[in-house]
């Protein structure tokens, strides 16, 4: 009966974080990174689908890199969302809380081309870079340089990936 008592109490307590950031920083920024989280997550998993469903010429090629880049994007998640709680805020909670603040479209396709899978896994990076700017906007407005900080390393891999994806698709060649 204790333990009951305990657990309710702590349960009926609203999740804070003390920060120095105001109430509306916190609440904008931290909407912000949960909608990043929910388009990571979305991109992690395209990412492992793709990974799993390449066949083709360039199979070995392309497996090694989308599984290269899953673990990259999943290695976003726990900061992303860990900073979210340092500022006094709330994240995701579920997969439908994801489904449900995604912007990357996912793809159920029975088969997609290999190239297409790239070309697709690039706009969804590009897609995910003007987010994470959007955010980093809001962070400037707060003056929340940390959060800023960590949204730019971001920026700077998911470019990286969106570079490797787009010269991987190339086809033709430059003389």
């Amino acid at each position: 009966m204790t333990d009951h008592i305990i657990t309710s109490s702590f349960a009926s307590r609203q999740l804070g974080t003390p920060t120095d950031l105001g109430a509306d920083a916190t609440r904008d920024i931290s909407a912000g990174l949960t909608g990043l989280l929910a388009d990571v997550f979305a991109l992690y998993l395209k990412t492992k689908n793709f990974h799993w469903h390449m066949s083709g010429p360039n199979f070995r090629d392309y497996h090694l890199l989308l599984d290269e880049q899953a673990d990259q994007i999943f290695a976003m998640t726990d900061p992303i969302a860990e900073r979210a709680r340092k500022i006094g805020g709330t994240t995701l909670r579920s997969v439908s809380d994801i489904a449900g603040r995604q912007r990357i479209l996912d793809n159920n396709a029975d088969y997609v081309d290999p190239l297409d899978m790239l070309a697709e896994l690039h706009g969804d990076n590009k897609q995910l870079v003007a987010e994470m700017r959007r955010v980093h906007d809001l962070c400037d407005r707060y003056a929340d340089v940390a959060t800023a900080s960590l949204i730019e390393v971001w920026i700077d891999e998911t470019e990286r990936r969106s570079w490797f994806l787009y010269e991987s698709s190339r086809t033709s060649v430059i003389r």
